[in-house]
């Protein structure tokens, strides 16, 4: 997101943490109901571009969106909606994009009040993983002549009690309403979700073989030093880097393994 959208989303997230910061919220269900409010405006194009066009009052769509949701969802959710709607954005997709982002940002609050964020960060960095190797299992998840009732189905029998609930919560809605969007960014941006939770980056650490505790605790604490922020590291084991660490975070990526080193001897050689 550009411009006046970017500020819209940030002064939205502002609103959502102040409600959630309240006990009595309950997250779960406002992640369900801002779920269905994108739903709602990625069917209705012409509804969503009333809610964003600027010509419009924000109050007038405020007042729409009360009569739309008004009795469907809770009064939580039409306060937040029609907060977002009296702001300003650069293009209508953008609501529906910061929309989900609430409800995926409300499930992720949730796993954080039971202790479980840390996991759920961890459960999404491996579900990408099994994805990535599995093409058939990748296939199935991104057929678009496909239920989302069957995509449902399938990821209820791979992750149904095998992980956090807000796991597999975030991950079904991104399988079964992609909205344009790869399995492997949403994956990534659910990763970064979750990470900033907790005002933490998130590197991604390949290496020959497991890293020892004491191992995993000096390269966080170097990571952190390096980019001035917490740093939650995504462990990945691929014997094909030989030796060495290849980090990455972000666009970013720190390569120290043996086979970097051999591939660059290489080009030199050929140069």
């Amino acid at each position: 997101m550009n411009g006046a959208s970017r500020e819209a989303l940030a002064a939205a997230r502002e609103r959502l943490d102040a409600l959630t910061d309240s006990t009595s919220a309950d997250a779960t269900r406002l992640a369900d109901e801002l779920a269905a409010v994108t739903a709602l405006l990625q069917r209705e194009v012409s509804l969503r571009r009333v809610l964003t066009d600027p010509s419009q009052a924000g109050e007038a769509k405020a007042e729409l969106v009360g009569r739309l949701l008004g009795g469907q969802v809770g009064g939580a959710t039409v306060d937040l909606v029609s907060g977002m709607v009296r702001s300003r954005w650069s293009q209508s997709r953008d609501l529906v994009d910061a929309v989900e982002e609430l409800a995926n940002i409300a499930d992720l609050t949730a796993a954080q009040r039971g202790g479980d964020l840390d996991d759920v960060e961890d459960e999404l960095f491996r579900f990408g993983r099994i994805v990535a190797s599995d093409k058939d299992l990748r296939a199935a998840l991104t057929d678009r002549s496909a239920s989302a009732t069957a995509k449902s189905q399938l990821l209820r029998s791979l992750l149904g009690g095998r992980t956090r609930p807000a796991t597999e919560r975030v991950i079904t809605r991104l399988v079964t309403a992609p909205r344009g969007r790869s399995l492997e960014g949403g994956l990534e941006s659910l990763s970064k979700l979750a990470a900033e939770r907790r005002d933490r980056m998130v590197a991604v650490v390949t290496s020959a073989v497991p890293l020892s505790d004491r191992q995993k605790q000096r390269l966080g604490a170097a990571l952190a030093k390096i980019y001035g922020r917490p740093m939650h590291l995504n462990l990945d084991v691929d014997p094909e880097v030989l030796g060495g660490i290849s980090v990455r975070v972000g666009e970013e990526i720190i390569d120290g393994t043996i086979a970097e080193r051999l591939a660059e001897a290489n080009r030199r050689m050929a140069g």
